[in-house]
């Protein structure tokens, strides 16, 4: 199933009108559209297999038991990951990264915390909390905006911290950054834990976990054709030293009146009543992304963002951010016009029925490292093509022409 306005009619938002224009939907980065089938398995479930899930020995709790980790070797299967224990479920990233610096915080060793100000507040925030909590610094490995992150960049770095959280693509840049070399280099030499936000590139790129060698790794359903679940994996390694984020029902192995003892891994890190349905859809959504094809979805972003820079860049007035080959990047291209606010344009995009995002994308580091207050941002998926970027670029022109600039 290739790519682009064929598979549109899987989508049935993308049929709308907005302001009476066709929907230009340019906002992937902060979430996808659903297809038919995604919808379908959600509403199915709500139909038909309503229940909470384990210990209950009635048809509907072993159907609805059944669904969740089945999703749960989807996703397994999906990154490659060693056991179907190695997969958490979490209401997003942003949890998945707070369950990790909060269990890790008396885990850790003597060092501060490095990252880097490419960083989504979600991968920003927790360490900044988790590094004054504990008496250490944040320290940030420096970069070149126009050019990933690699191992080149930590090896400047002379400190042996306690723990390296980073991205692996911007959802402002486009970046994607070399995990892998990073993860070795940490690995080889500080020998501390690594933190992978994922989130703008497992619904992107193919991803194998036990190619990148991190030992956490969080990414968000809703930005991969799903409903808002999120997913940790923790490796082998940290699943039992690591202590539980939250704690009640279903995470336990027994409770007596002065203690308790957890469930083995991954229900350990899961209490409470689950998004059932969320997994469902996930489940289907993984289905559509590998039917599309990874490798396709990846080349075809890249193309439309190698066209968005070229058009963009052939008129007056526009700073494009990131590296401008598209091969070292996702379908997200952040600008600015001269001239006219993102929020203006935002709005005059609008009412020509372009959906961009437009303000600091949750990265005040990075737009501060910039020197601008907020850029404007396109971000392609698989259902965009090249007559969403012709939309994209007749609608910058006509709100130059409005701004007479």
């Amino acid at each position: 199933m290739p790519p682009g306005k064929k598979i549109r009619k899987d989508f049935p938002i993308l049929s709308r009108k907005i302001h009476g224009k066709r929907l230009v939907y340019l906002d992937n980065a902060a979430t996808s559209q659903k297809p038919r089938q995604v919808i379908d398995a959600i509403s199915n479930y709500y139909s038909l297999h309503n229940s909470n899930i384990h210990r209950g020995i009635h048809t509907l709790a072993e159907e609805a038991t059944e669904i969740y980790e089945g999703a749960r070797a989807k996703v397994a299967k999906f990154i490659n990951a060693p056991s179907l224990r190695n997969i958490i479920f979490t209401r997003n990233t942003t949890e998945s990264l707070n369950l990790v610096s909060h269990s890790i915080a008396t885990l850790l060793g003597s060092g501060n915390i490095l990252t880097s100000k490419m960083e989504h507040h979600s991968n920003f925030v927790p360490w900044q909390i988790l590094a004054q909590k504990t008496g250490r610094k944040l320290d940030f490995v420096a970069f070149d905006q126009s050019q990933p992150i690699t191992s080149a960049n930590f090896q400047k770095h002379l400190a042996t911290p306690s723990l390296v959280a980073i991205l692996h693509a911007s959802n402002v840049l486009g970046t994607i950054n070399d995990v892998k070399g990073i993860c070795e280099y940490v690995n080889e030499s500080w020998g501390c834990p690594i933190v992978i936000d994922a989130a703008q590139s497992v619904p992107h790129i193919p991803i194998d976990i036990r190619k990148l060698g991190c030992d956490f790794l969080a990414f968000s359903g809703h930005k991969m054709l799903a409903p808002n679940i999120g997913v940790l994996y923790i490796s082998d390694e940290w699943l039992g030293k690591l202590p539980p984020f939250l704690t009640g029902g279903g995470m336990i192995a027994k409770v007596g009146e002065q203690a308790t003892t957890f469930a083995p891994p991954p229900a350990k890190f899961e209490a409470g009543t689950p998004d059932v349905a969320g997994a469902a859809g996930l489940s289907a959504a993984i289905d559509y992304l590998k039917k599309t094809g990874m490798e396709k979805i990846s080349k075809h972003e890249q193309k439309l963002a190698k066209k968005t820079i070229m058009e963009l860049e052939a008129l007056s007035g526009i700073t494009v951010f990131g590296p401008s080959n598209a091969t070292l990047r996702t379908g997200v291209v952040s600008f600015v016009v001269k001239g006219i606010h993102a929020h203006d344009l935002g709005t005059l995009l609008d009412r020509q029925g372009i959906a961009t995002r437009s303000g600091h994308h949750c990265a005040q580091p990075l737009m501060n490292m910039l020197n601008v207050p907020a850029t404007s941002r396109a971000s392609f998926y698989l259902y965009n093509d090249t007559d969403d970027v012709d939309a994209l670029v007749d609608g910058i022109k006509y709100a130059k022409k409005v701004f007479g600039v």
